[in-house]
């Protein structure tokens, strides 16, 4: 049996030379059509296209980025993977990469600062063009060296750190909106607001737990109390579970400083018997999805996440370009709503 087809190694890759071949033209032919250069006939166009089917050609991603000096990819270091809000930013920030041709290589280290420090060191070592960071601790050692090491450009998610003068950065104003809350609180008469918080080592927690301070020292008869410790569902139910057990000294009111951490708080209520907003207001910061069918709907902490990784996606473009880095800070509010009520009158 005979045919007129060319008999081919699958295992071997097509180049652009094949190509060439097959569709008849020259290779600077092939290289305008498959680079999307106007000046190329219909014709042209057809048969490149039509060769390089035929051939499974692919495009030759690592030697493209040697000749032009850019691998067009992008590292994002970010500390949960599993997080909803870090799949918001990540997308947000992926789809404005996308635009401008870069790719998005993301790297979880899990809240660990010595995995930031390699994580760093990996990106640079694959020659990524530059960096996004959420890292887990903006005064680690390891980190600060490995990023000033690093060549290119690097954009601070949600982060701030003195140590890094030549970083563009974007975080959310976390002051504006848990402002709000606190007033709201108080206006509704607590006079003892609690915040199960996250992890000072970053900038959302130390900035949430300053607000309620600060509200404190101009409020003489406010007191607060501030429960730091880890972004999980298991620092949320132990901190809150020892706040409630203070009896008729417990907080009337808790906000819960960040969507990992109110799981916990939620299943520490419940298993002291009491009810939001009856026995205890709630408040959450950054909506997250399901939340809104909870029963009572919660008072929320809000920002626009997939704005957040926009925004440093364009930073970061922006210092590709050549231009001088900047920071932005980025809106939050508050929504009121039924979880939030008068606190219980109790004994006197």
């Amino acid at each position: 049996m005979t045919t007129d087809e060319p008999r081919t190694d699958p295992t071997r890759r097509a180049g652009v030379r094949q190509v060439a071949e097959r569709a008849g033209v020259a290779l600077s032919s092939v290289s305008r059509v498959l680079s999307g250069h106007p000046d190329v006939s219909e014709l042209m166009r057809h048969r490149v296209l039509d060769a390089v089917a035929a051939l499974g050609y692919e495009p030759d991603h690592l030697a493209q980025s040697l000749r032009r000096g850019a691998s067009m990819t992008v590292g994002y270091v970010v500390g949960d993977i599993s997080n909803p809000l870090t799949a918001q930013i990540a997308l947000g920030a992926e789809t404005a990469l996308r635009r401008a041709g870069y790719s998005l290589l993301l790297v979880n280290s899990t809240s660990d600062p010595d995995l930031d420090a390699q994580h760093i060191r990996l990106l640079r070592q694959r020659r990524t063009d530059g960096l996004l960071l959420a890292m887990a601790d903006e005064r680690h050692a390891a980190t600060i060296a490995e990023l000033e090491r690093y060549p290119g450009p690097c954009v601070l998610v949600d982060r701030v750190c003195a140590k890094l003068p030549r970083a563009s950065g974007v975080h959310s104003d976390h002051r504006a909106g848990l402002s709000a809350a606190v007033e709201h609180l108080y206006r509704l008469g607590h006079r003892h607001i609690a915040l199960v918080n996250g992890d000072p080592r970053v900038l959302p927690a130390r900035e949430r737990a300053a607000v309620l301070r600060r509200f404190a020292r101009g409020v003489p008869d406010l007191e607060v109390t501030v429960r730091p410790g880890g972004f999980t569902a298991a620092h949320g139910r132990d901190a809150t579970a020892a706040l409630l057990a203070g009896g008729a000294g417990r907080p009337t009111a808790v906000i819960a400083g960040g969507n990992q951490i109110l799981p916990g708080v939620l299943a520490a209520v419940r298993a002291a018997g009491l009810t939001v907003p009856t026995d205890l207001s709630l408040v959450t910061c950054d909506q997250v999805a399901l939340v809104e069918f909870l029963r009572p709907p919660l008072a929320t902490v809000t920002r626009d996440l997939g704005d957040l990784g926009e925004v440093a996606a364009a930073l970061l473009l922006e210092r590709l370009s050549g231009r001088a880095r900047r920071r932005v800070t980025l809106p939050t509010g508050f929504r009121a709503d039924h979880s939030c009520a008068p606190p219980p009158k109790r004994p006197t």
